[in-house]
């Protein structure tokens, strides 16, 4: 018996080592190329450019790495290295290539980077990726010399670059509204809708157009304007017992944390968490505006209506002689008859149409190249996501959902997530003046 239990166990190491032997041959003869992947696409190099490349193989492992920049014939390595063992089957390289160091010159280049394995065959991947080295920011012509702009309210600009790039728009401060294309017919230039804050002033603001290109060279030249003053009301709001009751009941049957709390610690927390939480749906919302304008003429405005509440309004909530906290109104309000049609402002696609917490029953119409309109506290929706929509066109009825005291329509105007004064875009001399004379320069 022992000596049966000695051959098994010869056996069994016999067999181990022949599989291990097997799979080191195995290896060694692997006819399998290395893969080499980079981190992102690769199609301009200019004054300095990161490169990630991850370099793998499933056989023996790599036996050595390189990156070299090729132009004019000459090669300058960026990155080599042997690796002195088997086993090592991935490996990350990170570099980055100074034009200004290399002596890289304007024009076409190649990156070839090249791996090598341990196999008896040495398999050898080679990538050839063609660049332009290229050091030269792009220009900014800005068409507009003359600008003005109101305090809350939209800035429209139209610009020339000398070259394409990869990101281009308007900084105000450090808020970035992107800009867009437009064909004309002595060329293409760039256009850009944005928002200037309420409390953006001449001295303080500064306002930019941007422009990136694809080998990381960017341009920013000062937008010549002049921000024209805006007065907005103040005033404070007294919770009635009864309001309070109505947003008690809707709010905690749809947000379960709700539950138990006073109407109090309810109204301080759709005023202060769910607002701000609405208001970053709602930027998501708008930064899938198409890339084209869908909008045509002055913007309609809730006819038969009467304004209840202005854009910029400045709140206090009291209940009981005691504050309850503020908010700054980004809408008109507009009351008519209870339960009164609800018309789209100007042509679009409907991006949002449900339930949107201090707005109620919202709907969402994206007029493109970042300009939208929103239509809140709805008692119906009459429209869906998706589908076109012309101007004057159905799409609800006014109501009293989510955080209205009595039936209304809240409608607003945002520009790249931004609200801004809806009352410009009724203004057909307004929109004349400021968008489609600059367009036509």
């Amino acid at each position: 018996m022992k000596r049966t239990g000695t051959y098994i166990t010869i056996a069994v190491v016999v067999l181990l080592a022949g599989a291990a032997g097997w799979l080191y041959f195995a290896n060694y003869l692997d006819g399998t190329k290395p893969t080499i992947t980079l981190s992102r696409n690769i199609i301009a190099i200019g004054k300095q450019q990161d490169i990630g490349i991850t370099f793998s193989d499933d056989g023996g492992g790599l036996s050595s790495v390189k990156v070299e920049i090729i132009q004019d014939n000459q090669s300058r390595v960026l990155a080599q290295e042997s690796i002195p063992s088997r086993g090592t089957r991935q490996k990350v390289v990170k570099l980055t290539a100074n034009s200004e160091i290399l002596k890289l010159k304007n024009g076409p280049a190649v990156v070839r980077i090249t791996a090598d394995d341990f196999s008896l065959f040495n398999n050898e991947t080679i990538l050839d990726v063609p660049v332009a080295i290229d050091t030269i920011p792009p220009q900014i012509s800005i068409l507009n010399p003359v600008n003005y702009i109101n305090q809350g309210g939209t800035g429209f600009i139209a610009y020339r670059i000398s070259k394409p790039v990869a990101s281009t728009g308007v900084y105000v401060d450090d808020q970035f509204a992107p800009g867009f294309t437009v064909p004309m017919n002595n060329g293409a230039m760039s256009v850009t809708y944005f928002a200037i804050p309420l409390d953006a002033s001449n001295q303080k603001t500064r306002i930019s157009v941007f422009a990136g290109d694809e080998a990381g060279n960017v341009s920013k030249v000062s937008l010549p304007c002049t921000i024209k003053p805006k007065r907005f009301r103040s005033d404070s709001v007294n919770l009635s017992n009864s309001f309070l009751q109505k947003i008690v009941v809707e709010f905690q049957s749809s947000i379960s944390g709700l539950q138990g709390k006073t109407p109090e610690e309810v109204f301080t927390y759709i005023n202060t968490t769910l607002r701000e939480q609405n208001t970053k749906t709602i930027q998501d919302i708008c930064r899938k505006s198409v890339n084209k304008k869908l909008w045509d003429g002055t913007f309609v405005r809730m006819s038969n209506a009467a304004p209840m509440a202005l854009f910029g309004d400045q709140r206090t909530y009291m209940i009981d002689g005691k504050s309850l906290g503020n908010s700054v109104h980004l809408g008109i309000d507009l009351a008519s008859t209870v339960h009164a049609p609800i018309e789209a402002a100007n042509n679009g696609i409907i991006v949002f149409a449900g339930t949107l917490g201090i707005y109620g029953n919202t709907v969402i119409i994206d007029h493109g190249m970042g300009l939208l309109s929103l239509y809140g506290h709805l008692s119906a929706i009459e429209t869906a996501v998706g589908k076109t929509v012309r101007k004057t066109e159905k799409i609800g009825l006014t109501g009293l959902t989510g955080l209205a005291g009595g039936d209304h329509l809240h409608f607003s105007i945002l520009v790249n997530g931004q609200f801004v004064n809806p009352t410009e875009w009724w203004d057909p001399h307004w929109i004349e003046d400021n968008v489609m004379k600059k367009m036509t320069m």
